[in-house]
């Protein structure tokens, strides 16, 4: 008996689906291929590098020191003021990657709505990424291709209007433009950041604070 055809929906799905798989395949296969050229390159004995290579391929990638990554138009700040106040903060950066913020953090997750750049840089300061979007070059499919490549602890995503890039990703201190959703430099920035050692609270929650308005996850 034949198959029913798929719905609209569940055409949109699979397509969406499909997107996000391709995506995290590039990203994991950008990242072996600098491991290993970077394997290649400062080991001399031709035998270590075959067996490096071949526990690479066969064991997966181990992880990457956050320091050997780096991210071609990376910015960064430094000495960066972690105090807490009241009312709004007039920030240098777009979005703003530290400084002074609220004393409630914002709960980690996606957001429909912009999210208070205050409680958001609370989040950055317990070591969370932020991937702001703007909502005139992401929707529909592509926004949900973004959300569903990105890991669900210590992120936040949400729109921010009037980014001069489709994407920018933010920690405490960081800041990198993207081109898009597909910009393997998104997977790197996060690999970097995520959790990081340098945040001023590193590892301290995430949750159990605030939800702004449009919390969707």
């Amino acid at each position: 008996m034949a198959k029913p055809p798929l719905t609209v929906k569940q055409q949109r799905e699979a397509k969406r689906a499909e997107k996000v798989a391709e995506l995290k395949r590039k990203q994991k296969v950008a990242k072996r291929n600098r491991i290993i050229g970077t394997v290649a390159g400062s080991v001399l004995a031709l035998g270590v590098i075959v067996a490096l290579i071949f526990f690479v391929v066969t064991s997966g990638t181990p992880p990457r020191d956050p320091d050997d990554i780096d991210i071609a138009g990376l910015e960064t700040y430094e000495n960066l003021p972690a105090t807490h106040v009241e009312g709004a903060v007039q920030y240098e950066q777009t979005p703003p990657v530290g400084g002074e913020h609220n004393a409630v953090w914002l709960n980690c997750g996606v957001y429909s709505e912009p999210v208070p750049n205050e409680n958001a840089v609370h989040a950055l300061e317990h070591g969370a990424v932020w991937v702001t979007y703007n909502p005139d070059d992401v929707a529909g499919d592509d926004l949900q291709t973004l959300i569903d490549s990105v890991p669900n602890t210590y992120m936040v995503v949400s729109p921010f209007a009037g980014l001069e890039s489709p994407v920018v990703a933010s920690a405490w201190g960081a800041q990198v433009a993207l081109d898009g959703i597909d910009d393997e430099r998104l997977g790197d920035f996060i690999e970097k950041y995520r959790m990081s050692a340098d945040a001023p609270e590193p590892g301290a929650a995430c949750t159990g604070a605030y939800d702004a308005p449009g919390k969707v996850s």
